[in-house]
């Protein structure tokens, strides 16, 4: 599967392992990643770093990343297969690397040149006629991704309180009253009085009794809406443009343009 290198600069070794920790759980081998820094190491072992990094970026931006390492920086880079590259590049993204181009440009403030003396670029000339030196001309695009995120939500929660309440009702009671009342009047027939008899009442009350009904006097309802609306997304791409500057004297046929 074909590779391609990725690389980020870091202002401290944490930095740069955590960025290697998350290219390792996106499925990248460690053996396929390098944290570079500035060892002391000969002057031999510099020029075959930085004859390394020529190799895999270019000579304008490997003077650049090797310029960092020399000022103390910690350089990652990583072979990654191509199906993997972009999502290796999101993790790049979010990682605490360093503005590659800001830094460049504070160097420059202090008085670095980079890769040219006079433009800050290294110029290569052709010797030979079957030797050439090729720029790549190079359209940045821009991709529009999508992630989802919390805003927040609404919590519901029902809950039971207690009210007094009064009420009065009116109960009937039943009471049994014993009079004894003096008498003095004759008697005609006192055999019909002389005999055993009974007499028996009872008292009836009545008590509050309280029963309760429940009545649904109004729903809460939580209910979730999907939308979707357009976002406006600003921000900037990067090409590269040739200037060409004929030099040469005398009376040459210009090369034809195809």
């Amino acid at each position: 599967m074909p590779n391609r290198v990725i690389s980020a600069l870091y202002d401290s070794r944490a930095d740069a392992e955590a960025a290697a920790n998350d290219l390792c759980a996106l499925g990248l081998s460690r053996s396929d990643i390098d944290i570079h820094q500035q060892d002391g190491a000969s002057s031999s072992r510099q020029e075959g770093f930085l004859a390394g990094l020529k190799e895999l970026f270019g000579a304008e931006d490997s003077t650049a990343y090797a310029e960092g390492v020399r000022r103390g920086h910690f350089l990652l880079t990583a072979r990654v297969p191509d199906a993997y590259a972009d999502e290796a590049m999101d993790i790049l993204d979010r990682s605490k690397a360093a503005d590659f181009d800001q830094r460049q440009e504070e160097w420059r403030a202090s008085g670095w040149t980079g890769a040219s003396a006079n433009t800050g670029r290294t110029t290569a000339g052709l010797s030979g006629s079957n030797k050439e030196q090729v720029i790549p001309v190079v359209d940045e695009s821009l991709k529009i991704g999508k992630r989802e995120v919390n805003r927040g939500g609404v919590r519901v929660r029902s809950y039971v309180v207690e009210e007094p309440v009064n009420e009065q009702v009116n109960l009937r009671e039943e009471r049994v009253t014993v009079e004894r009342r003096p008498v003095n009047k004759p008697v005609q027939n006192p055999g019909d009085l002389l005999r055993e008899r009974s007499i028996e009442a009872t008292e009836t009350a009545e008590e509050a009794v309280v029963a309760k009904d429940a009545v649904v006097r109004e729903e809460v309802t939580v209910r979730k809406d999907v939308g979707e609306r357009t976002a406006d997304v600003q921000d900037t791409v990067r090409r590269t443009k040739v200037e060409v500057e004929d030099t040469r004297t005398g009376s040459r046929t210009a090369p034809k343009t195809t």
